[in-house]
């Protein structure tokens, strides 16, 4: 079976598995030629480890019994995208608002500062140039398709 095949019906599999309960949501689905399964799910309000191990289980289970891996050999691995996973859809945006990110342009314009706001088309982020009495704050409109990636910047304080 084709790759791209497996990956929707793992697609549809998860799907069908979080469906119970909708703050929860795919990010990647990834499948390597030899069957490692990989599979980036998000909340709205995040994901514990307990949620993944579930969720591992539940899908490992139905795709033994669809035969998606016909001959039965994968691996499965399912978590939550790491801090260095770049966002990647609407929904992450939004759930990230108020923290600081790290914007990379289509162009090359690269940008870091606050998500201020987030939707289906784009994001909004104030940016802080300069210091003391030069500083300036900017405040950028950008369109989704305009991105080339967006990182979560950790702050310790």
């Amino acid at each position: 079976m084709a790759t791209k095949d497996k990956t929707e019906q793992i697609r549809e599999l998860v799907e069908s598995l979080l469906s119970v309960d909708n703050q929860y949501f795919i990010v990647k689905i990834s499948i390597r030629p030899i069957n490692n399964i990989t599979v980036f799910i998000d909340g709205d309000a995040g994901v514990t480890i307990e949620k993944c191990v579930k969720l591992n289980r539940a899908l490992y289970k139905q795709i033994v019994e669809t035969g998606v891996c016909n001959d039965g050999e994968f691996s499965l691995e399912v978590s939550s995208p790491g801090v260095d996973e770049p966002l990647s859809m609407p929904r992450q945006y939004i759930k990230n608002i108020g923290r600081n990110v790290e914007v990379e342009m289509l162009d090359g314009r690269k940008l870091e500062g606050k998500l201020l706001n987030a939707d289906e088309k784009g994001v909004e982020v104030e940016e802080e140039k300069g210091k003391g009495k030069k500083k300036e704050v900017l405040r950028h409109f950008l369109l989704l398709d305009e991105i080339k990636s967006t990182i979560v910047k950790l702050i310790f304080k």
